[in-house]
């Protein structure tokens, strides 16, 4: 039996080549300095690939892109589908783990300098693939189609109708209309599962292929810099004289951070299952609170902060000029050191970067400027700002904590700072200032007029005139300063 299963697989050998093409890939010769856990994450990036490809593979044969059945169709994955919420759960933190995990490979490539000469190719094609992972992530957020993907949706189609000239037709194309509607998750749908993977997996195969043909950076050492005349021919005696074979010498530290990033995946879905849909997406609902996920939490709080009349250029060029500088970097600093302790530019440049998507991130997740929706029903009105107010006063603090206004003005230190606390709001406006700030909205406050009455307008805008400081008369329009408490005018004969 044992020689019978030998012939068989000499047969098969002479005819697929497996051998030769096992030492062509899997066997191939690499610098014993790169077998080690820096150089991980490429192959635990391609693990995390395989789990998005497999579950959204099963997800698919469910899923409904349709604008009708998409968030019901969720719904069945999370609470009918027998372990439909595990396969969502896989395919959100996959997502999330490949989106880290890339990035975490592309920082490892440039700190230790494999992006230089005769790599070029290797980091374009790399930075291209990050760029698509990242496609991949917005376009699955999409898919969710509630509230988070609505919104979204819309920022990022706003931000395509400023593109000069083109900028309508570029957004018409992409929503497939005129507005969000259910042509557009078609579209997002087709970019997510077709368009998007088919170019990365044609794109992966030529990566890969450089990777090959170009050889694994080795580990940088001080001293030894790349120059174009003779790297080729010390790498290749490197790999030959000292070097080790990706399998089997270095491929178990691979399989090592794999099962543990697989682990990761699986305890993620269990301890926290998989994101959303939260809320359906209704472009009336102005009581709400979407963000996106986490990869772009960095820019929606960079869109958040920014001064108005910077948007434009900021949205539109800082995107085109950041990702054409990381393309172009190994076209204009491909020799020279390695070693990151030996190119201070590139290393605090590094450090600036991650400590700024960090910090943005964090403003992002937390976003202070965001309402709290949970504040209306979790926190009751100050016993203070309520004790001794007229019936009219106490009517109006009713409708000030029943029409969600806390989700956006604190009182007390408590409740969203979206907008600025109203604790002394009447010490700065007078009450026609506050009805027509609650009735046509200013700034980033909508205008509730459509969604309050006038008696309610009359009432809240009678307790918010109660706040002010104590001691101090609060701010009146220019009529009431010239009248005495009781209604008389003020100072004269007359």
């Amino acid at each position: 039996m044992t020689k019978q299963l030998r012939n068989i697989a000499l047969w098969l050998d002479r005819r697929l080549h497996l051998s030769q093409i096992w030492e062509a890939t899997a066997g191939h010769g690499i610098p014993k300095s790169s077998a080690s856990w820096f150089y991980v994450f490429g192959s635990a990036t391609m693990l995390c690939l395989g789990v998005q490809i497999v579950t959204g593979i099963c997800l698919a044969l469910i899923y409904q892109p349709s604008a009708q059945e998409a968030y019901a169709s969720l719904h069945y994955l999370n609470y009918e589908q027998p372990l439909g919420w595990f396969l969502r759960g896989m395919h959100y933190w996959g997502s999330n783990f490949m989106v880290a995990i890339m990035l975490m490979h592309m920082t490892q490539v440039f700190v230790f300098g494999a992006y230089k000469y005769p790599r070029e190719l290797t980091w374009v094609s790399g930075v291209i693939l990050c760029l698509l992972t990242l496609g991949m992530a917005f376009t699955g957020q999409v898919m969710r189609w509630d509230q988070d993907a609505y919104w979204g949706l819309g920022i990022g189609v706003s931000m395509l109708g400023r593109v000069p000239f083109i900028g309508p037709e570029l957004t018409h194309f992409l929503m497939g209309g005129p507005i969000i509607a259910g042509n557009s998750l078609s579209r997002f749908f087709t970019l997510h599962v077709f368009i998007i993977p088919g170019i990365v997996l044609a794109l992966l195969s030529m990566h890969l292929r450089l990777v090959l043909s170009k050889g694994i950076n080795e580990a940088p050492t001080a001293g030894k810099p790349v120059r174009r005349d003779s790297y080729e021919e010390e790498y290749e005696e490197m790999v030959h004289r000292g070097g080790a074979r990706f399998a089997p010498d270095a491929i178990g530290k691979d399989l090592i951070f794999g099962g543990i990033v697989l682990g990761l995946i699986v305890a993620c879905v269990l301890l926290f299952g998989p994101k959303g849909p939260e809320g359906i997406p209704d472009p009336t609902l102005i009581n709400t609170n979407p963000r996106p996920d986490w990869p772009f939490l960095w820019f929606f709080a960079v869109a958040s902060l920014m001064p108005p009349y910077m948007e434009s250029v900021v949205l539109l060029l800082g995107p085109v000029v950041a990702i054409g500088i990381v393309i172009a970097l190994p076209f204009f600093d491909n020799t020279g050191e390695k070693k990151w302790t030996l190119r201070p530019v590139s290393t605090v440049s590094l450090i600036l970067v991650v400590v700024s998507l960090a910090a943005f991130t964090w403003y992002g997740a937390t976003s202070p400027w965001s309402p709290e929706m949970d504040a209306w029903s979790s926190e009751p009105t100050p016993s203070h700002m309520i004790d001794g107010r007229t019936p009219l006063e106490l009517q109006g603090a009713l409708v000030f904590q029943y029409k969600q206004c806390r989700n956006c003005h604190a009182l007390d230190g408590i409740g969203g700072q979206r907008g600025p606390a109203l604790d002394l709001v009447a010490d700065r406006m007078t009450p026609d200032q506050l009805v027509r700030q609650v009735v046509q909205g200013s700034g980033n406050m909508p205008a509730y007029g459509q969604n309050i009455s006038p008696a309610e307008v009359k009432a809240v805008v009678a307790f918010l005139h109660t706040l002010h400081t104590e001691g101090r008369l609060p701010a009146q329009t220019a009529l009431n300063l010239h009248e005495d408490p009781e209604g008389s005018p003020a100072g004269g004969d007359e």
